[in-house]
């Protein structure tokens, strides 16, 4: 394995090929009155059914003479939770407009609703053509309510400041590379403002947690939403390599030859149709100081199109699978998350990337495959592929004797079904001690799980009578069920668990403040979690 001296600190030109570049925002803090910002608009907040408001936005309602308060009264706005109002001051304060944003009601409001507040409020400012913005820490003064609500008083500052910024770049992404029209003009700055100077320092470390995730989290989503004659395997190795370069990771890519030398049969079977060659990525995270810690390795799922193969996909389904590869992309921009925040404890990267089509070398149902581990597998469906490839996968993650293993992949439509479209990733495991770290991690993030049973009854579904399993059971009552309890066969001598992403991964239709296409979720889960890690 090579390893890449740390280059420049990655930019959205570095990685996009073509000429249309994803706008990037500029983060600030600064310390001063919210109300003296010379600014093209201020946001504020506002929580649902508050007559008489307070904090900052108390203060800027007296500047204007009770001119918020006359909205209120008005029935105008509400501070019904992403919903907005603009105020312009005519001359009576620095900005030239103010932005009221909902809150919701006072009631369980936490991160994740500030979060999607901020990301409202900065959609907002850029449709108004504001290309600087300033903003309170929704949660920070929440809304000038005493005392606040115990979730953001347990999460602190730091973490209010996090959210405001994730939710900021996470609602201002677009993916217009493809596109030649030009899009609206952007938001090129966000200021934060902070009034106690003592506070500064909590605001700035959370504003820089907040833009590194969110980064990393559209770069995943730049990745997953390119159509598959860009995003090959090739390209993911490169965007791998060129993360590595950034960051000063240990990369390499394993090539067919070395998969064969490696008994990865399962995963070979897969790519055995495509005239796009494979790539197993690896990336390495040693921080210094780290010594011999064992690492916890993430494992991402790669299938950059999948077709079904022989068992193939309806016409209606198939367009929508480019974006079977987006546990892969979450592993790479984990990964650089992880590194530009110089996390304590070591951490793997493990994509095997491939295509899923249709030829006459491909696999077919009825064979038998050996995996790395030396298990054998019968296969009932090619469109089942996702599982095999992640079993050599997690028979390669055993090598670093890691602390933990975690797979993520869009493996099932079940999962779909069971949970529901964009709620939450169905959570399956081997030990109970990280699937807790996961939970706590979901809840801070607001990147949700829900842990399923692995009865053992879902394993007996899968005895072969020819091989060790198969690899589906075509029963579609059991199918989700069923595919972690393949996994777990592979997943053998570490503490494991296995997401499945299929619900949350995608957005098929806007769901406001977040638009169609690639969510980029997992990043900020597993930078959560391992952030947590000690």
């Amino acid at each position: 394995m090579k390893r890449i001296e740390r280059g420049h600190p990655y930019h959205a030109e570095r990685f996009n090929p073509l000429k249309k570049r994803r706008v990037i925002v500029k983060i600030n803090v600064t310390h001063g009155n919210i109300g003296e910002q010379k600014t093209d608009a201020i946001i504020l907040n506002l929580f649902e059914g508050v007559a008489e408001p307070g904090g900052a936005t108390g203060a800027i309602d007296k500047a204007l003479g009770g001119a918020i308060r006359d909205l209120i009264a008005g029935g105008d706005f509400t501070g019904k939770a992403r919903t907005t109002a603009v105020l312009y001051p005519r001359g009576a304060l620095p900005a030239s407009r103010i932005i009221l944003v909902g809150l919701g009601k006072p009631e369980g409001f936490n991160l994740d609703r500030a979060r999607t507040a901020s990301a409202v409020a900065a959609q907002k400012a850029r449709s108004l053509g504001a290309k600087r913005a300033a903003t309170i820490v929704h949660g920070a003064g929440v809304g000038g309510l005493s005392p606040e609500p115990p979730p953001l008083r347990s999460e602190g500052l730091r973490r209010a400041a996090q959210a405001v910024v994730e939710g900021a770049l996470l609602g201002l992404y677009e993916f217009r590379e493809l596109k030649s029209e030009e899009a609206e003009p952007p938001l090129d700055e966000l200021a934060l403002v902070e009034f106690d100077a003592g506070k500064i320092a909590q605001v700035e470390a959370g504003a820089r947690a907040g833009q590194v995730i969110a980064e990393s989290a559209n770069f995943t989503r730049d990745l997953v939403n390119q159509p598959p004659n860009i995003c090959t395997p090739e390209h993911m190795a490169a965007k791998a390599e060129q993360i590595a370069a950034a960051y000063g990771l240990a990369y390499k890519a394993l090539d067919i030859g070395q998969m064969r030398e490696l008994g990865m049969g399962a995963l070979l079977a897969v790519t055995s149709a495509s005239h796009n060659s494979p790539k197993f990525i690896v990336l390495e995270y040693r921080p210094q100081g780290s010594g011999d810690t064992p690492p916890v390795v993430l494992v991402g799922k790669g299938i950059t199109f999948d077709s079904g193969g022989l068992s193939i996909k309806t016409a209606a389904d198939m367009p929508e699978m480019k974006t079977d590869m987006a546990g892969g992309a979450a592993v790479l921009g984990t990964m650089r998350a992880v590194a530009e925040l110089k996390l304590p404890r070591p951490v793997v990267g493990l994509v095997p990337a491939t295509e899923n089509v249709i030829g006459g070398s491909g696999f077919r149902p009825a064979d038998v495959l050996r995996a790395s581990n030396g298990k054998t597998i019968e296969i009932t469906s090619t469109d089942a592929e996702g599982r095999l490839i992640l079993a050599d996968a997690l028979v390669y993650a055993g090598r670093y004797k890691p602390a933990a293993v975690i797979d993520l992949a869009t493996l099932t439509g079940a999962c779909v079904v069971a949970l529901g479209e964009n709620m939450a990733a169905g959570m399956f495991g081997s030990d109970d001690g990280l699937m807790e770290r996961i939970r706590r991690a979901s809840e801070a993030s607001g990147e949700r799980v829900w842990p399923l049973p692995l009865y053992e009854e879902y394993r007996e579904r899968i005895n072969s009578d020819v091989a060790d399993m198969k690899n589906s059971t075509g029963n579609r009552y059991a199918g989700i069920g069923v595919s972690a309890a393949f996994l777990k066969e592979f997943a053998e001598g570490y503490p494991w668990a296995h997401l499945d992403i299929a619900p949350t991964a995608y957005l098929n239709k806007a769901n406001s403040p977040w638009p169609k296409g690639a969510t980029g979720y997992g990043v900020r889960l597993l930078v959560e979690m391992l952030r947590g890690w000690e």
